[in-house]
């Protein structure tokens, strides 16, 4: 019997860990620690996590479960998606994806490369979104999908994100 409730005891904490680790690389923080990194990198203030817009995030995260198709929600919060297949993807992940765009961004015109992408890392630091909730989900095919909404949004038109 002693064998058993220290297997247990183990077992249990092993869960625990798991558990922990795994709420670890996906937590708000994570979400926002990733954010603020980059908006820090430009000298842009912080954001902090707003629980109403991580509740549209993680239901709109809900509604892809099922084909985890990179889909704007069209709501009306800025938008970042991201999926993923073969790893399991985490919070930093999907925020440094975006943040690789920075290498297409020219801020002394404000435009892009040429056939690039880098509306994803001007959303991630744009001064006035203040606040972000985010969601991460695992779709029925296997693959991870991470949605980061964005208040007030960003990617104004004839504006700069700093």
């Amino acid at each position: 019997m002693e064998s058993f409730n220290v297997s247990f005891a183990m077992l249990c904490a092993v869960l625990l860990c798991m558990a922990h680790a795994t709420r670890g690389q996906n937590s708000p923080q994570d979400y926002v620690d990733a954010h603020n990194a980059a908006r820090a990198a430009v000298g842009v203030g912080p954001v902090t996590w707003d629980d109403t817009v991580a509740a549209y995030a993680q239901n709109y995260a809900n509604e892809r479960i099922g084909d985890c198709q990179l889909v704007h929600s069209g709501g009306p919060y800025g938008e970042n998606l991201f999926e993923g297949f073969g790893a399991d993807y985490t919070a930093a992940d999907a925020v440094n994806d975006w943040v690789s765009e920075k290498q297409y961004y020219d801020h002394a015109t404000n435009t892009c490369a040429q056939g690039q992408e880098c509306g994803h890392y001007t959303q991630v630091v744009w001064r006035d979104s203040t606040t972000i909730g985010c969601a991460r989900v695992v779709c029925n095919n296997g693959w991870i999908f991470i949605t980061c909404n964005y208040n007030p949004p960003g990617n104004i038109v004839g504006q700069s994100p700093y």
